[in-house]
């Protein structure tokens, strides 16, 4: 008898979690999503969980109703961020609460709480939504803000890599460049452009989707922040 897998997936009502939603659904696993707001589903097999991450109490929520209706928790995807583009002595004490609080703190609690349980069942993964900027920076989109967070949970990866090996819990991190979604389409007046990445085009959802279901089927990776950027940090590398 094959035993359904679990996922929970953060910032999972709309673009790349909601996408993340369906592929993991659509390869029979079970998912709980979570979001700030979010609709409840008719599907048996994916539980909705509208909560704020930025709160502790939170963590125990998700994880509770995880082996609650399901009984265990195979992956956690952190896919909740924030990213607010501004000039770095323009941003405000509000602008840095929901960042790091979205990005890193809620991040630390779910994670913690997961990799609790994976450590005394049976292993587990967990996969981090980091994001180019966080390693190539661009002139016209300034955001010191999301590349402090998103370069703390690629450094988190590779920590908690090492750390919890042993223990059969992998953790992994996919670090997009230009995804078109309908929240951030190109070319909007965050100035970004599809052009920043060699291939001359934005990436799709279906393309970071992909990279985590990648990075979910392969038992001897670990520790690994994929780019999924059309070649934009290989563009932007300096040579040694």
């Amino acid at each position: 008898m094959t035993v359904q897998k679990v996922a929970i997936i953060t910032g999972a009502s709309r673009g790349i979690g909601a996408g993340l939603v369906a592929g993991y659904r659509g390869r029979d696993w079970a998912v709980v999503a979570s979001a700030r707001t979010i609709r409840s589903s008719q599907d048996p097999d994916l539980l909705t969980v509208a909560a704020d991450i930025t709160e502790l109490a939170t963590a125990g929520r998700i994880v509770d109703a995880a082996l609650d209706r399901f009984g265990r928790l195979d992956t956690l995807v952190n896919n909740a961020g924030v990213c607010i583009s501004k000039p770095f002595t323009s941003y405000t004490a509000a602008d840095y609460a929901a960042v790091v609080g979205v990005s890193l703190t809620g991040f630390f609690w779910l994670t913690q709480r997961a990799i609790g349980e994976m450590a005394v069942r049976y292993g587990g993964h967990v996969v981090n939504v980091s994001a180019s900027l966080a390693e190539v920076a661009d002139s016209g989109t300034p955001a010191v803000l999301a590349a402090l967070a998103k370069g703390g949970l690629a450094a988190a990866t590779r920590s908690l890599a090492i750390e919890y090996a042993a223990l059969g819990i992998r953790v992994n991190a996919v670090s997009p460049g230009i995804i078109q979604t309908s929240m951030h389409p190109v070319g909007s007046s965050d100035g970004r452009s599809g052009q920043a990445s060699p291939l001359g085009h934005a990436g799709q959802v279906r393309d970071v989707v992909d990279g985590v279901l990648f990075l979910e089927s392969s038992p001897y990776i670990t520790g690994e922040i994929l780019h999924i950027d059309g070649g934009q940090i290989a563009g932007r590398s300096e040579p040694l």
